[in-house]
């Protein structure tokens, strides 16, 4: 049976990562990080595509507030907001957490090996994405050589993969992507500041809603929100 873990926060890319990981595997499971993120609303969130789906679903607690350095960890930084897409500045943005993708990567490593699973999904991108270096392809492979390094005991055993099916693809091309496999994004959650309805300040928020109008759509989770008054 083919086997795969999905990386899972509840935002678009990873939710799009689990319905693309559905079509090629017989079995997958969902892992997801509560780390102490401003925005913890993405893991309660998360749970409502699972148990749609029925996928089995974990969700690992560590607490990335010990070592803070970024405004989603630590709330004494500001949360950047922006009033049009080209404020955003180049470089690295105060969203970045440090080596967090890495640190997720090693943990879902320890996980799938004791699940007897070698093949982890990600929905890592690099286009209509902040500028974080731990989604990058060269990471990607880089991470992959170090699991197995410290995974393998022997050359003829089986290696694992870190596939990252989206990381050259715009968002709108994700979310298409994910609309064709008949993803549903009305409970995935991209805004940054905690709340279930977006601030449309933030990066995310942004990033997101410029990747609906490229679509010629209506975000699903606007459509939820309004159905429900929310908004």
């Amino acid at each position: 049976m083919k086997k795969g873990i999905v990386l899972y926060s509840g935002g678009i890319d990873s939710t799009t990562a689990i319905y693309w990981a559905l079509n090629q595997y017989e079995k997958i499971s969902a892992l997801t990080f509560d780390y102490g993120q401003r925005h913890r609303i993405e893991v309660i969130m998360a749970g409502n595509l699972v148990q749609k789906l029925n996928i089995p679903h974990k969700i690992l607690r560590i607490d990335l507030k010990q070592i803070g350095g970024s405004a989603l960890t630590d709330n004494k930084l500001p949360l950047p907001k922006y009033e049009r897409m080209e404020k955003i500045e180049e470089g690295l943005p105060l969203t970045y957490v440090p080596f967090r993708n890495g640190i997720f990567l090693a943990l879902a490593s320890a996980w799938a090996e004791v699940e007897g699973i070698r093949e982890i999904i990600c929905g890592f991108n690099i286009i209509d994405s902040p500028n974080y270096p731990d989604t990058r392809d060269q990471f990607v492979k880089a991470m992959q050589e170090a699991i197995n390094q410290g995974t393998r005991i022997s050359p003829d055993q089986e290696i694992t993969k870190i596939l990252a099916p989206f990381v050259n693809k715009k968002k709108s091309e994700i979310i298409k992507e994910g609309l064709a496999l008949g993803a549903d994004y009305s409970y995935s959650i991209s805004c940054y500041s905690g709340a279930e309805i977006p601030c449309q300040k933030c990066s995310s928020c942004m990033l997101r809603q410029q990747a609906w109008e490229e679509t010629g759509l209506k975000d699903h989770l606007i459509l939820r929100l309004e159905k429900e008054g929310k908004i």
